[in-house]
């Protein structure tokens, strides 16, 4: 029997330990999409308890407490903190297996230096040394990125930001870069109830009326000069499903009827999102920005959560497989056109991980590694089971050498080390494959160096991170 999170954690291959200790520990970690607040980051914000920087916006553990039948006072009501701790650690106790358990003892480890296992028990030592050691200055908001060696980060940022927190983080030495990720989702849900404030919303901040499909675009591209300026290299979109139609003649009379605040099918809010869409991959394209696609989630489907926490209260579920033929069309209209940006395609369903691997080898190419891809493990499957399935579609779609890695899709300060978990799962991975005889022993340095570059290397590379 094995002891609890030794050394080699995750990794029984013996090439796979050289690959981790040699090539992946230490690596700097460049975290492209994630959520957390700028602000805290601006204003080095101090955490008043492990409680406040574990659960005050952890949808993962949220969800975790209340299947464990915790009251949702102590979730993300008014509890004591102290108590909300105890009852996490009672649940974290009986997560055997999952994911959580994992990500809970090495947050412990790697930034306090516990290495005890969290239970009811354990709960209040471990809440009051980590409780002393948020007092120091290296672990506010920026000791806690250094503490992990993140190099550089991406926020999630609507069009209708003002980024002056970024503008200002610009202005410091921090020892990293804090990058804005242009998130125009509210601008493509017409179908959506705010639609037409939202509207009003965005050219106030881009300093336009919008009264014309033309004028939303006008106001988009505003937005994304502005994002260019802030050091964007990124967009990032969120869908249940890419519907994707070229026949957009009824754009005028759909944005019409949703500025006037009237209702909008589903189908009719797709027709002025391809609209929408096609002029976005054009300014991508031109800007040399990556386009992230996440697919596949079923959002707020709790009208009690709703109701009580409001939007990402961890009521969100996977949803449909994508649409293999509306995804070829859309690509294929990109390429014809030579508007395809570099692209990561991220599945919720991990029915889609063969559908959208398999698509983007259909669309590699122009003298880009990895051109479009499919993304990390995300959200639901960032899991040892999901990254492994993941990763075994990178190996067959033969894009694994050129895949930019990991991420963390987190509004936590402390999630960071999730990077070292699918480290440790690609080093077993590949050792396996070693010391199964499928690839040559002597030539583990090459894969080494790949490792290295999945870690951070092509990221940085595939974003233009300077």
């Amino acid at each position: 029997m094995r002891g609890f999170m030794d050394e080699n954690y995750l990794i029984s291959s013996e090439a796979g330990q050289i690959l981790y200790r040699d090539y992946a520990a230490g690596q700097p970690i460049f975290d492209f999409h994630c959520h957390l607040s700028p602000r805290e980051i601006l204003e080095d914000k101090q955490y008043s308890s492990i409680t406040e920087l574990w659960l005050g916006g952890d949808h993962y553990k949220w969800r975790a407490m209340r299947a464990a039948g915790v009251d949702e006072k102590y979730i993300t009501g008014d509890g004591d903190p102290r108590e909300k701790f105890r009852l996490w650690a009672k649940t974290c106790e009986r997560l055997v297996g999952n994911a959580l358990y994992h990500w809970s003892h090495l947050e412990l480890s790697r930034y306090f230096g516990i290495d005890e296992p969290l239970c009811e028990e354990s709960a209040d030592r471990i809440y009051d040394r980590c409780g002393e050691l948020l007092k120091k200055e290296e672990f506010r908001a920026r000791g806690l990125l250094r503490r992990m060696g993140v190099r550089a980060l991406c926020t999630t940022d609507d069009p209708a930001d003002d980024l002056r927190v970024h503008a200002a983080l610009r202005r410091e030495d921090l020892g990293f870069r804090v990058l804005p990720a242009f998130r125009p989702d509210k601008a493509m849900q017409a179908d959506k109830p705010g639609y037409a404030e939202y509207l009003r919303a965005l050219g106030r901040a881009n300093g336009l009326d919008i009264n014309a499909p033309e004028d939303l675009l006008q106001a988009l591209s505003r937005a994304m000069d502005r994002f260019q300026e802030a050091g964007c290299l990124a967009s990032d979109h969120g869908m249940k499903i890419l519907s994707y139609t070229r026949d957009q003649r009824k754009t005028g009379e759909i944005f019409s009827r949703a500025l006037a605040g009237k209702a909008v099918s589903e189908a009719d809010a797709a027709v002025l999102s391809s609209y929408i869409l096609d002029h976005l991959t054009r300014e991508y394209a031109r800007r040399g920005w990556v386009m992230q696609l996440h697919l596949g989630v079923i959002r707020n489907n709790s009208p009690r959560l709703w109701r009580l926490v409001g939007p990402d209260a961890g009521a969100d579920s996977i949803g449909p497989v994508s649409d293999p033929q509306a995804l070829a069309e859309f690509f294929g209209a990109l390429e014809k056109e030579d508007r395809l940006p570099r692209t990561i395609l991220y599945c919720l369903n991990p029915a889609d991980n063969p559908v959208l691997a398999t698509m983007a080898g259909n669309f590699m190419g122009g003298g880009v590694p990895g051109r479009v891809q499919l993304g990390s493990a995300w959200w639901f499957n960032d899991t040892l089971e999901g990254i492994r399935r993941q990763l075994d579609e990178a190996i067959s779609g033969a894009f694994l050498g050129y895949f930019v890695g990991m991420l963390t899709d987190s509004r936590s300060f402390s999630a960071f080390t999730r990077h070292e978990y699918f480290r440790r799962i690609l080093c077993q991975r590949l050792g396996e494959v070693i010391d199964r005889g499928e690839y040559p022993a002597e030539k583990l340095a090459t894969v080494g160096e790949m490792v290295r570059d999945i870690c951070f290397g092509n990221a940085a590379r595939f974003f233009g991170l300077n």
